[in-house]
């Protein structure tokens, strides 16, 4: 098949390297039933996302329907059709992490990292999140950094916080 390379000549994500990873799983899987999960799962994994270009190109590679593809992508939640950051920052915005400042928190990561919520960073390196409640009031205000739970947190201490993460 091998078209991968020829199929994404504006992204930058979809190198040669890459859709030869890509290539490999769609042959590994090609014609088993029930295959679609686990070869987005494992494409995910190499590329990081799934655009439509690629999810196009691998119902090519399952010879499958584009739309059926993207029905799986858009209904679980654990794809992802836009770039993520290698860390994910969710910030809390229950009650008692907004009343206790949270809101300035999140105004100094988007100043000091270039980052929105529901955006990743210019480098990558994060993604911003907000949401409803961490469950961890008594520590108000909270934020996550990939699964470690950052409590009493300040717009003074998130820089410090967050540079810990490479």
């Amino acid at each position: 098949m091998s078209l991968g390379a020829n199929l994404f000549p504006l992204c930058e994500d979809m190198t040669p390297e890459v859709m030869a990873k890509v290539d490999g799983i769609i042959e590994s899987h090609r014609g088993k039933p029930g295959c679609l999960i686990p070869v987005l799962e494992q494409c995910q994994g190499v590329t990081g996302y799934l655009p439509v270009e690629l999810q196009e190109y691998i119902a090519m590679g399952l010879n499958i329907p584009a739309s059926t593809v993207y029905g799986v992508v858009t209904f679980y939640s654990f794809f992802s059709m836009t770039p993520k950051g290698r860390h994910t920052i969710k910030v809390c915005m229950g009650t008692a992490c907004y009343v206790r400042g949270i809101g300035e928190v999140l105004n100094r990561i988007r100043s000091e990292f270039k980052l929105e919520v529901g955006n990743v960073s210019p480098d990558r390196r994060f993604s911003l999140e907000s949401v409803r409640c961490l469950g961890a009031c008594g520590l108000a205000p909270v934020i996550m950094v990939g699964s470690d739970t950052h409590g009493g947190v300040t717009p003074e201490r998130i820089i410090e916080i967050l540079n810990r993460y490479e």
